[in-house]
């Protein structure tokens, strides 16, 4: 007898809903991991801003493709996206810390999550939300 919970029953709108609003969040996100890799003046200008050396800038580009690209399979999305959540933290951290807003890192956070969600059948069967 299996103690995993069963998947509740979607609608394939919910599932294409889920797959679009997880896209978003994922090309955003591979755009800003493939300019850190770029080295450009404007690089450097907005790590020094943000109060990081522009050596960081490998690292946290390696950092957000890996993330990204978890999230983006399927059998590892909610790795991906729990790896997501930290990341985004630290970013919506690196902005509060200089005064500046964080919407746009919270939103795709949220994005991050709703696409999931809307996707993720298993996700369905163990959050607390009931009808």
């Amino acid at each position: 007898m299996s103690t995993e919970p069963k998947p509740a029953p979607r609608s394939l709108a919910l599932l294409w809903t889920g797959r679009v609003l997880s896209a978003l969040p994922v090309l955003m996100l591979l755009f800003s991991a493939s300019m850190k890799f770029t080295n450009s003046p404007e690089l450097t200008k907005g790590m020094d801003h943000l109060g990081w050396p522009a050596n960081a800038a490998i690292a946290l580009g390696i950092t957000e493709l890996v993330c990204t690209i978890l999230y983006a399979i399927p059998q590892t999305s909610v790795l991906g996206a729990i790896l997501l959540t930290g990341y985004m933290g630290g970013a919506i951290a690196t902005h509060a810390r200089i005064g500046e807003a964080f919407y746009i890192q919270a939103g795709l956070g949220v994005l991050i999550w709703l696409g999931l969600y809307l996707r993720e059948p298993r996700l369905w069967a163990i959050l607390p939300w009931r009808s």
